[in-house]
């Protein structure tokens, strides 16, 4: 059974950085993704990062390139999302998600199912 288990959330003042951690374990099939999603009060899930589990692509939304970055550790099964200069903004619950295909926009759900397992969210608050 894969579970993902997500850290690093918390709160920093405006132009601060983050890095949030998503680590995995048990079993995932082979070319799943891996996606960081934001859920901003009162929003669906946007996917702003996704990396390969196992091959070297990557991706950043427009909006957030240049600030974020994905960067993944195989050898400690965990995946990061570098937040730098980070914005009021910005502020919301991230999620990890892994699946076969990831949605630019969906309904956060509330646990893992078939084939779509998602960690547990972590609050990022940026403010001064």
């Amino acid at each position: 059974q894969v579970q993902l288990v997500v850290s690093g959330g918390g709160m920093v003042q405006p132009g601060e950085s983050l890095r949030l951690s998503c680590k995995w374990s048990g079993d995932i099939p082979n070319l799943y993704i891996l996606g960081w999603y934001r859920q901003s009060p009162g929003e669906k899930c946007e996917l702003i990062a996704s990396i390969s589990l196992t091959g070297g692509g990557s991706a950043i939304s427009d909006s957030e390139n240049g600030r974020f970055t994905v960067l993944r550790d195989n050898a400690k099964n965990t995946a990061y999302l570098q937040m730098n200069s980070l914005k009021p903004e910005d502020t919301a619950v991230y999620h990890c998600n892994v699946a076969g295909l990831l949605l630019a926009t969906r309904t956060c759900p509330t646990g893992s199912s078939f084939n779509d397992y998602w960690g547990q969210g972590t609050q990022v608050t940026v403010s001064r």
